[in-house]
């Protein structure tokens, strides 16, 4: 297998450099906030991260090619870093600290290095392909990391289920199947975009589902789901990012499936 150590190292280190301007930015009453075509708002914060990371991969990895959110560039055959400088977005804009910088290596269209790094939540979640999956509460960088695993939570009954927006079921996939899923389980929250999948890597919570995304909302979290044990897919159960997505403990993901409306798709 091969080793993506030093990509993972060239990850952290981005997401160092993203932390050092969104720490700025965050509730700095000259936020500048504009609306994009599909009328989801940006900020001077997401363009500055995105452009300083941008400039490191340059200057590390020349060859590699890039795919952000804000800046564009496509997923290739080769080596793609795809990038969202600021994950939530609203949060961020609105002072809500459940935001991050997402930060995916894929090499030949598979997610092998991620890193999601939520300085105004103190924590960072990381994996490279084969390495495991771990955290890292931001205050305690002298203590090792923890090693992340995904919950073993059996039956829906006992499970802990997060969504991002209800209303985005009803426009991509059917809130009426998202709601017999929540009829099926023992909790539910909207914890909502990255947080929600980092914590079925951690194993707090057991499934988190999402009607509509993008490759660069997922590509870091299929990685991290994926080394802590868990299991990844869209809700018709393709291995694929972008489009939707499931998380869970791997335990669930068929039952979530079934109920979302589809039979998982043969790996």
């Amino acid at each position: 297998m091969t080793s993506y150590a030093s990509d993972l190292d060239l990850a952290l280190r981005l997401a160092d450099a993203a932390d050092a301007v969104t720490r700025t930015r965050f509730r700095a009453s000259d936020l500048r906030v504009e609306r994009k075509p599909d009328r989801t708002p940006v900020t001077d914060a997401d363009l500055a991260v995105e452009d300083a990371v941008r400039a490191l991969i340059g200057k590390e990895r020349p060859d590699d090619a890039v795919a952000g959110e804000e800046r564009g560039g496509s997923i290739g055959e080769g080596r793609t870093w795809v990038l969202d400088p600021i994950d939530g977005t609203k949060n961020f804009l609105r002072g809500v600290p459940a935001w991050a910088t997402l930060i995916a290596l894929l090499d030949g269209g598979r997610a092998v290095v991620g890193v999601v790094s939520a300085p105004a939540l103190g924590q960072r979640w990381w994996a490279s392909l084969g390495d495991g999956a771990w955290t890292r509460k931001q205050t305690d960088e002298k203590r090792e990391p923890r090693k992340l695993s995904v919950s073993a939570v059996g039956a829906l009954s006992d499970a802990y289920l997060s969504t991002t927006h209800l209303n985005s079921w009803v426009e991509f996939h059917s809130r009426e199947k998202y709601l017999a899923l929540v009829d099926a389980v023992w909790e539910t929250r909207a914890f909502g975009d990255f947080w929600q999948h980092c914590l079925v890597a951690e194993g707090a919570i057991d499934l988190a589902a999402e009607a509509i995304v993008n490759p660069w909302d997922v590509a870091p979290l299929k990685v991290i789901v994926e080394e802590a044990g868990g299991a990844f897919s869209d809700l018709s159960g393709a291995n694929r990012l972008g489009g939707s997505v499931l998380t869970s403990n791997g335990r669930l993901h068929d039952a979530a499936l079934a109920i979302l409306g589809s039979s998982p798709t043969p790996q």
